[in-house]
């Protein structure tokens, strides 16, 4: 059985590969550095969820997740920002583009689980 995908949006390569050892017993974690790189992914693969940094180069997180969201093909995919900025105006921002959670970093694996397990069914 092929494992559902989830793709991880972040510029710091350390924090892709935390998520990635979290979450690769369980899902198929695909990974994007930039904006641009995760929707031209959201596109191609159709990740059942995008866990999305906000600060990025290229294309910040807000600007990739309203172009996921406004895109037919993708506007269906769940988009959690995963970000060390927990002011509430990010929050709302995030929201106003189409986000549909919000983890602030450092995260707890429990809440991070907890988060995807909203939008994806995870395997016990």
């Amino acid at each position: 059985m092929e494992k559902t995908r989830i793709l991880v949006v972040d510029d710091e390569q350390t924090v892709r590969l935390l998520v990635r050892r979290f979450l690769s017993d369980k899902f198929a974690v695909l990974e994007a550095s930039d904006g641009e790189e995760a929707v031209d992914m959201a596109r191609k693969h159709k990740p059942a969820l995008i866990l999305m940094d906000i600060m990025m180069p290229n294309m910040d997180g807000y600007n990739a997740c309203h172009a996921i969201k406004t895109d037919e093909a993708t506007k269906a995919i769940p988009v959690v920002m995963l970000t060390a900025v927990g002011y509430e105006l990010n929050k709302k921002l995030a929201e106003s583009v189409g986000a549909d959670g919000y983890i602030t970093k450092p995260f707890a694996l429990e809440k991070l689980l907890d988060t995807i397990g909203k939008f994806v069914e995870i395997l016990k």
